[in-house]
């Protein structure tokens, strides 16, 4: 698996795996993409943790909002991290996590 955090406000838009853009019809699904429920608050902004296949290479993060909101239109992120990354990341940020089952923590 590979992940990268995410800002709020946020959601993916093009996929790109080794043969180029992620084809739904070649594939014959969505690549798998998951929000985790974890975040990070990092001045004041929530980055949600997202888990991808193997198989993604590159994806494409745009904001929800208009484009009065934010200047940025679009960002493709090429670097996903490891599982590594991701604690060592969580270990020097604040962190929050946001659970909706406990009883999947506790057992």
């Amino acid at each position: 698996m590979k992940y990268f955090f995410l800002s709020e406000g946020w959601t993916v838009g093009r996929v790109w795996a080794s043969e180029g853009l992620w084809q739904i019809t070649a594939w014959r699904r969505q690549p798998d993409i998951q929000q985790m429920n974890i975040c990070l608050v990092e001045k004041n902004e929530l980055l949600w943790l997202y888990r991808v296949e193997e198989a993604v290479l590159t994806v494409e993060v745009k904001p929800t909002a208009p484009l009065q909101v934010t200047p940025i239109g679009q960002v493709v992120l090429k670097r996903l991290m490891s599982a590594e990354q991701v604690i060592e990341r969580l270990g020097s940020a604040e962190t929050r996590c946001h659970l909706q089952n406990i009883d999947l923590v506790v057992r």
